[in-house]
C-alpha cells in the first residue's frame, strides 16, 4: 500500500459500459477493466468505484437494481466480477461496489410481488398510497426526471412513490425487514471480497411526512428525520470496524448534515459527495437552461465547504465529474482549442487535488476528455436527456436552442467510451459502440498521453504522487483567499509549520496577482508561469513557503 490511511486516498471512478469492450458489442465489460488494471496501476489512484455492475433493465444505465445478488450479462458473470477483484489487489487497488438502496426496479422480485396485491407481504417494503381524491396522486411531488413522482397502479387503485424514473420505486426504510434485507445483501458483498461502497443517494431513505409541498417535495425526504440513525445501523449492521471506505451521495445535502454523516464518532460513512458547486451553471437553479458558470460563486461554494468540514470534523469527497456531470474541461476550462484544453485540464486539476478531502477522478477526466459535442437527439442515449428534450419541446423551445442546452448539461456528455487509442472506436471497441464517439479521439487518448512527458496525465499522475507523499495536502487547514478577484483561485494550506500557496488562474486572459500576494518559496508543481507580477492564462502553480 502507498500509505495507511485512507483519508489519503484517491479513487477513479470506472462507468464500465464505457470503460473497455472485450466482446465486440460494444458495450464495456469486467474483463475489459481487467485488461486495464497496469493502466491503472500506472497511474497511481488507490481505489476503483465501479458503477452499478448488478442485473438491471438498464433503465437508468444501472441504478434500478433489479436483483442485488447477480451480475448485469452485459458486463459478464460473478466469476469474472471475483477475478478483476483478484487482479486489482494484485495491482494494489482496491474496489468500491455502487450500492442504491433508495429504490429497486420495479422488475425486482420484492416489487413484482409487492404490486400483486394489496394484501402480499412486499406491499409495505415500498410506497403505496391511495389517491388524494379520485384520480389526482397522493402528493404534488415531482420526480427528478420530471413529472409526478407518484405512478399509478390500476390494479389496486393506489400509488406508489418514485423520486427516480418511473420504473424505480423507492424503498420503506420505515420497514425494518426492509432494512435487514439491505443489510444482508451489503454483508454478502463484503464477504465476496469489495473494499468499500458508494451509496447512491442515501440522504433520501428516511421519508417524511407525504403532504403537498409549496416546492417540489423534497423538503419531505432530504435529510429526513430518521436518516442518520438508519445510516448508523446500517454501519453497525455491516461495514462498520471494518477496513472498508464508504462514500454517500448527497442530494441537496447541508454542511451541518455532511458533518453528522461523516464525523468518525458518529459511525456513520467516512465521506460524502455534495452537488452544490456543480449548479453554478443553472440560470435560477434550473438545470436545463444555457447559461455561463459563475466563477464567484463556485469558489465561494466549494470554500465554505472546505471550511465548514474541516473545522466541523468531517471528510469531504471532493470532485468535478461523473457519469452524472458533463466534462469539467468543456464546463470550467476551454476546449476552444487544443492549448486552451491541455491547458485549464491541467489547472482544474491542481485547482481541484490541493484541495483537502478524497478526490475521485472519473475516466477520461486524466486525460482531459471533453464533452461529445452530439448536434442531433439522435446521438443521446440518456432517459434524463430525452425527457429534458421532450419536456422543452413542449415548453416550446426551439430545436436548435434545445440541442445547445443538451450539449452543455447532459448526463451523455460523460457517458461516451473511454478513448484509449487513436485507433477506430478509440480502442474502446472492435464493434459499434453503444453511443457515438468524439472526433478529437484522434488525439486526445491515453496512447499519446502516456508518451508525452508534458500530458494532462501526467499532471494527474504527479498530483496523485504529491497526495500520498505530503500530508499537508490531506490533513492541513485551508485559508480560502482573495475571494472577490474575478480570475484567480487562491488558497492556502498550513500543516505543521508548512505552508503551501495554491494559484489556479480560471480565466484564458492572464491575471494580475494581488499586490500583497507573497510568491516567493520553493515551487513544488507549475502548470503555468508567473512573470511581471502576473500568471498566465489557465496557468496554476503550488509554492511551499516559510510559515510565518
Amino acid at each position: 500500500m502507498k500509505h495507511n490511511d485512507w483519508r489519503k486516498s484517491v479513487v477513479y471512478q470506472i462507468y464500465p459500459k464505457s470503460f473497455n469492450d472485450t466482446t465486440g458489442n460494444g458495450v464495456g465489460d469486467l474483463n475489459g477493466i481487467i485488461e486495464k488494471m497496469d493502466y491503472l496501476e500506472y497511474l497511481g489512484v488507490d481505489y476503483l468505484w465501479l458503477t452499478p455492475v448488478y442485473q438491471s433493465p438498464m433503465n437508468d444505465n444501472g441504478y434500478d437494481i433489479s436483483d442485488y445478488y447477480n451480475i448485469n450479462e452485459d458486463f459478464g458473470t460473478k466469476e469474472e466480477l471475483r477475478r478483476l477483484l483478484d487482479e486489482a489487489h494484485a495491482h494494489n487497488l482496491k474496489v468500491m461496489m455502487d450500492i442504491v438502496i433508495n429504490h429497486t426496479s420495479t422488475e425486482h422480485e420484492w416489487f413484482k410481488s409487492a404490486i400483486s396485491s394489496k394484501e402480499n407481504p412486499y406491499r409495505d417494503y415500498y410506497f403505496f398510497r391511495k389517491p388524494a381524491k379520485e384520480g389526482t396522486p397522493p402528493t404534488n411531488w415531482e420526480s427528478k426526471f420530471g413529472g409526478n413522482a407518484w405512478k399509478y397502479d390500476e390494479k389496486t387503485d393506489e400509488y406508489y412513490l418514485h423520486l427516480f424514473d418511473v420504473t424505480q420505486a423507492d424503498l420503506n426504510w420505515e420497514n425494518p425487514e426492509v432494512r435487514a434485507a439491505l443489510y444482508d445483501m451489503i454483508n454478502y458483498w463484503i464477504d465476496f471480497g469489495v473494499d468499500g461502497f458508494r451509496f447512491d443517494v442515501i440522504n433520501l431513505i428516511s421519508k417524511d411526512e407525504f403532504k403537498d409541498s409549496e416546492a417540489i417535495g423534497k423538503e419531505f425526504y432530504t435529510d429526513g428525520p430518521r436518516v442518520h440513525e438508519f445510516i448508523h445501523e446500517m454501519n453497525r449492521e455491516t461495514f462498520g470496524g471494518k477496513d472498508l471506505m464508504t462514500v454517500g451521495e448527497m442530494s441537496s445535502t447541508t454542511i451541518e448534515n455532511c458533518i453528522k454523516y461523516t464525523k468518525p464518532e458518529r459511525e456513520e460513512l467516512n465521506s460524502v459527495f455534495n452537488f452544490h458547486h456543480l449548479k453554478v451553471d443553472y440560470e435560477n437553479g434550473e438545470k436545463w437552461t444555457y447559461a455561463d458558470y459563475d466563477f464567484l460563486a463556485l469558489k465561494r461554494i466549494l470554500m465554505e465547504w472546505q471550511v465548514g468540514i474541516h473545522e466541523g470534523g468531517g471528510w469531504n469527497a471532493i470532485f468535478w465529474c461523473n457519469h452524472d456531470q458533463p466534462r469539467v474541461v468543456s464546463r470550467f476550462g476551454d476546449d476552444s482549442t487544443e492549448e486552451l484544453r491541455q491547458k485549464s485540464a491541467k489547472m482544474l486539476a491542481v485547482a481541484l487535488h490541493m484541495l483537502q478531502g478524497t478526490p475521485y477522478i472519473y475516466q477520461g477526466e486524466e486525460i482531459g476528455m471533453t464533452n461529445p459535442h452530439f448536434t442531433s437527439i439522435d446521438q443521446y442515449r440518456d432517459v434524463e436527456s430525452l425527457n429534458a428534450y421532450r419536456n422543452l419541446k413542449e415548453q416550446g423551445v426551439e430545436e436548435a436552442r434545445i440541442m445547445q442546452i443538451l450539449a452543455q448539461k447532459s448526463r451523455d456528455n460523460s457517458r461516451t467510451p473511454m478513448q484509449w487509442t487513436p485507433a477506430e472506436n478509440a480502442g474502446f471497441t472492435s464493434g459499434t459502440p453503444w453511443i457515438d464517439i468524439p472526433d478529437n479521439a484522434r488525439y486526445i487518448n491515453v496512447e499519446d498521453e502516456i508518451e508525452n512527458e508534458h500530458s494532462v496525465l501526467q499532471t494527474y499522475r504527479e498530483l496523485i504522487r504529491l497526495r500520498h507523499e505530503h500530508d499537508i495536502i490531506t490533513y492541513g487547514d485551508i485559508t480560502p483567499l482573495y475571494m472577490d478577484d474575478k480570475q484567480l483561485m487562491i488558497y492556502r494550506r498550513t500543516y505543521q509549520n508548512q505552508q503551501w500557496l495554491v494559484i489556479a488562474n480560471f480565466s484564458k486572459e492572464a491575471a494580475l496577482l494581488p499586490e500583497d500576494l507573497e510568491t516567493t518559496g520553493e515551487v513544488v508543481l507549475e502548470r503555468g508561469t508567473i512573470v511581471d507580477g502576473e500568471i498566465e492564462g489557465y496557468g496554476a502553480i503550488v509554492i511551499a513557503q516559510e510559515d510565518n
